[in-house]
């Protein structure tokens, strides 16, 4: 038999050389709302009320709904981004047996059918232009249409993000860790192949309490209880240790040769979904972030990015083009005025540097406790002139200068106000402090400091914090 005679192809890209013939009328629309407008279940916002606030669960630092981080009113605080269980909002209690996954059901959504239905209605529309034509024999016919050109699956360059992601994943576990206070999970990375698993320590320091259970689960499924080795507040830096050997470590790269602008990749298990990867950019270095309490706080000399980081890609790697890693994800930011302790991505992510990392990590494996440099000095939080203020009044047992410290030893005062550390200026307390934990005990700095009216650059040799 004969085919009817096609019509043109509407899905041909119009010339602009030559007017396009003319096409059939189409039948009028049908009244009523698209059949392509299904509701979609992802499209209602997750962060509440239309007041922006996340609806996250408590603080990992804190009482429930304080925020973790203190930071100065001139930049937006940083928040940790473990994620704690306890949604109030439409995602469930973050917990392996019952993760924050979209549900699974067997078929089609009503998402996909609907839209599957809709491209069958315009097939029909154009009078079978995509319906296959029987022969005479009953067999069907090639519609005319270009097949796919596959490359066959996994075959990807090693730099590709495809590449990158496969090498990576199997080595970044998931970290559980139930306590009185509820569940916590967060990411972590293989250290070494004896067992070392690398994470913050804000993701397992509820696991440190009587009663608390922690374990790793790895990228093929399987579950190992883990034993905390040793773990630092001060650079939010733990290290936990499982029964297995063969495991496959990740590449600790140099942090000191990232530059802004070059690609990262973030792995982990955000929210609970694990294997999860985002990419992005580094955005800013050298970004200091102050997290924890009062009495524990961590300052970070951090990389930002913009990969997306969300609750869960706690302890998670964040990689370069190469596959190593450059940073240890560990906090969000928090728009300003945002009222819960907890939130998702905005493009503001932070990283502890690898080699900060693998500083601290080889400290906790040997002693089981961390140090870091100090120059013996106490800050005024309340200055709020040009640099930073040494103190002028003693605070509690705590003089302005240590005596015979590292800063009475180079001549620093009481008052003095340093103005940049090795060249680079620093406006806030924090920004010195976090300059200073970049550094190992016995490295040399130059600080800039005034007394009254005139200038000097001070040689500081840091001292070693006393182990706690």
């Amino acid at each position: 038999m004969t085919s009817p005679e096609q019509p043109a192809n509407p899905f041909a890209p119009p010339s602009f050389a030559t007017p396009a013939p003319a096409q059939p009328a189409r039948p009028a629309a049908p009244a009523g709302p698209s059949p392509y407008a299904a509701p979609s279940p992802y499209a209602a916002p997750v962060y509440g009320p239309a007041t922006g606030a996340p609806a996250f669960g408590a603080s990992p630092y804190g009482a429930p709904g304080t925020a973790p981080f203190r930071a100065p009113s001139s930049r937006p605080p940083q928040q940790p981004d473990a994620w704690r269980g306890g949604f109030p909002g439409p995602l469930p209690e973050p917990h392996r047996d019952a993760p924050a996954r979209p549900e699974r059901r067997r078929g089609l959504s009503f998402g996909w059918a609907a839209g599957l239905a809709a491209l069958a209605l315009v097939a029909g529309a154009t009078g079978g232009i995509l319906a296959p034509r029987l022969l005479d024999d009953g067999q069907v016919a090639d519609a005319g249409l270009p097949a796919a050109v596959g490359t066959g699956a996994g075959d990807r360059a090693p730099e590709s993000v495809a590449g990158v992601a496969a090498t990576v994943l199997p080595s970044v576990v998931s970290i559980e860790v139930v306590g009185a206070e509820g569940t916590s999970t967060g990411s972590g990375l293989v250290l070494r192949q004896d067992g070392y698993i690398l994470t913050n320590n804000h993701v397992v320091e509820s696991g440190a309490t009587a009663g608390a259970t922690t374990s790793v689960l790895f990228a093929d499924g399987s579950e190992e209880p883990a034993s905390i080795v040793g773990r630092t507040p001060e650079y939010d830096i733990a290290v936990l240790k499982v029964e297995r050997s063969g495991l496959v470590p990740l590449v600790l790269g140099d942090s000191d040769d990232v530059l802004v602008g070059d690609p990262v990749i973030a792995i982990g298990a955000p929210l609970g979904l694990e294997g999860t990867v985002t990419t992005g950019i580094v955005s800013a270095l050298n970004r200091p972030v102050s997290a924890g309490s009062e009495q524990e706080t961590a300052f970070i000399n951090a990389i930002q990015t913009d990969a997306a980081i969300n609750p869960g890609n706690s302890g998670g790697p964040l990689v370069n083009a190469a596959g190593e890693v450059v940073g240890i994800n560990s906090a969000i930011a928090q728009p300003p005025g945002a009222l819960s302790s907890a939130g998702g991505s905005i493009g503001l992510g932070f990283a502890i540097t690898s080699n900060q990392a693998r500083r601290t990590a080889e400290q906790l494996i040997e002693t089981g406790a961390a140090t870091y440099p100090i120059i013996g000095v106490l800050l005024d939080q309340a200055y709020t002139g040009e640099g930073v203020q040494v103190a002028t009044e003693q605070r509690g047992d705590t003089p302005p200068v240590t005596p015979r410290g590292p800063a009475d030893r180079a001549g620093i005062r009481r008052g003095d106000v340093i103005v940049a550390i090795d060249g680079r200026p620093v406006t806030e307390p924090d920004e010195l402090i976090v300059a200073i934990r970049a550094k190992t005990p016995g490295d040399t700095i130059v600080l800039r400091v005034r007394t009254g009216s005139e200038e000097r650059d001070v040689r500081v040799v840091l001292d070693e914090s006393a182990p706690e």
